[in-house]
Protein backbone atom coordinates (compact mmCIF):
# COMPACT_ATOMS: atom_id res chain seq x y z
CA UNK A 1 0.00 0.00 0.00
CA UNK A 2 1.29 3.66 -1.07
CA UNK A 3 0.65 6.22 1.05
CA UNK A 4 -2.58 8.03 2.48
CA UNK A 5 -2.77 11.77 2.34
CA UNK A 6 -4.82 14.36 4.26
CA UNK A 7 -7.82 14.67 1.99
CA UNK A 8 -7.49 11.96 -0.21
CA UNK A 9 -10.75 10.78 -2.05
CA UNK A 10 -9.77 7.61 -3.59
CA UNK A 11 -9.76 5.40 -0.78
CA UNK A 12 -11.66 2.50 0.42
CA UNK A 13 -10.98 1.56 4.33
CA UNK A 14 -11.47 -2.34 4.41
CA UNK A 15 -11.44 -4.37 7.59
CA UNK A 16 -11.74 -8.27 8.39
CA UNK A 17 -13.51 -9.51 11.58
CA UNK A 18 -12.61 -12.59 11.84
CA UNK A 19 -16.32 -13.01 12.22
CA UNK A 20 -19.37 -14.21 10.18
CA UNK A 21 -21.55 -11.18 9.59
CA UNK A 22 -24.79 -12.79 8.21
CA UNK A 23 -26.89 -11.31 11.03
CA UNK A 24 -25.62 -7.99 11.85
CA UNK A 25 -27.50 -5.31 12.13
CA UNK A 26 -25.19 -2.33 11.61
CA UNK A 27 -21.07 -1.82 11.04
CA UNK A 28 -18.82 0.74 11.45
CA UNK A 29 -15.50 1.67 11.39
CA UNK A 30 -14.23 3.59 14.37
CA UNK A 31 -11.72 6.07 14.56
CA UNK A 32 -9.23 8.14 16.78
CA UNK A 33 -7.49 11.30 14.92
CA UNK A 34 -4.17 12.58 15.44
CA UNK A 35 -5.72 15.15 17.91
CA UNK A 36 -7.92 12.55 20.31
CA UNK A 37 -11.46 13.39 18.94
CA UNK A 38 -13.01 9.85 18.17
CA UNK A 39 -15.94 9.22 15.66
CA UNK A 40 -16.92 6.45 13.19
CA UNK A 41 -17.86 6.06 9.40
CA UNK A 42 -20.98 3.97 8.79
CA UNK A 43 -19.42 0.62 6.98
CA UNK A 44 -20.53 -1.83 4.83
CA UNK A 45 -20.43 -5.52 4.10
CA UNK A 46 -17.63 -7.14 1.87
CA UNK A 47 -17.94 -10.12 2.33
CA UNK A 48 -19.99 -12.25 5.22
CA UNK A 49 -18.16 -15.31 5.37
CA UNK A 50 -15.00 -13.83 5.75
CA UNK A 51 -16.40 -11.17 7.86
CA UNK A 52 -14.91 -8.07 5.57
CA UNK A 53 -16.22 -4.29 6.21
CA UNK A 54 -15.65 -1.23 4.22
CA UNK A 55 -15.61 2.11 4.07
CA UNK A 56 -15.43 4.55 0.78
CA UNK A 57 -14.07 7.49 2.01
CA UNK A 58 -15.06 10.95 0.71
CA UNK A 59 -14.50 14.92 0.99
CA UNK A 60 -13.57 16.32 4.18
CA UNK A 61 -13.31 13.08 6.17
CA UNK A 62 -9.51 12.74 6.42
CA UNK A 63 -9.04 16.14 7.93
CA UNK A 64 -5.59 15.95 9.65
CA UNK A 65 -2.11 14.44 9.22
CA UNK A 66 -0.45 12.42 11.40
CA UNK A 67 -1.38 9.11 13.61
CA UNK A 68 -4.73 7.88 13.12
CA UNK A 69 -6.23 4.62 14.78
CA UNK A 70 -8.84 2.29 13.10
CA UNK A 71 -11.02 -0.81 14.09
CA UNK A 72 -14.27 -2.52 13.60
CA UNK A 73 -17.71 -2.53 15.64
CA UNK A 74 -20.12 -4.55 14.66
CA UNK A 75 -23.93 -4.45 16.10
CA UNK A 76 -25.53 -8.21 15.72
CA UNK A 77 -29.49 -8.27 15.84
CA UNK A 78 -29.87 -9.49 18.69
CA UNK A 79 -28.10 -6.23 20.05
CA UNK A 80 -24.88 -8.11 20.83
CA UNK A 81 -21.62 -5.79 19.69
CA UNK A 82 -18.36 -6.73 18.99
CA UNK A 83 -15.11 -4.16 18.54
CA UNK A 84 -12.13 -5.18 16.36
CA UNK A 85 -8.25 -4.84 16.97
CA UNK A 86 -6.80 -1.34 16.09
CA UNK A 87 -5.25 -0.14 13.27
CA UNK A 88 -2.56 2.28 13.05
CA UNK A 89 -2.22 4.70 10.26
CA UNK A 90 -0.23 7.66 8.87
CA UNK A 91 -2.20 9.72 6.95
CA UNK A 92 0.60 12.53 5.36
CA UNK A 93 0.86 15.70 4.79
CA UNK A 94 0.28 15.95 1.15
CA UNK A 95 4.06 17.19 -0.27
CA UNK A 96 5.74 15.66 2.67
CA UNK A 97 7.74 13.07 3.35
Amino acid sequence: MGRIFKGQTALRIKLKTFCDLSDILSAAIRYQKPNGKRGEFSAGVSNQDEGVILHECIEGELDASGWWYFWAFITFSDGRTAAGETAKVFIWREGSG
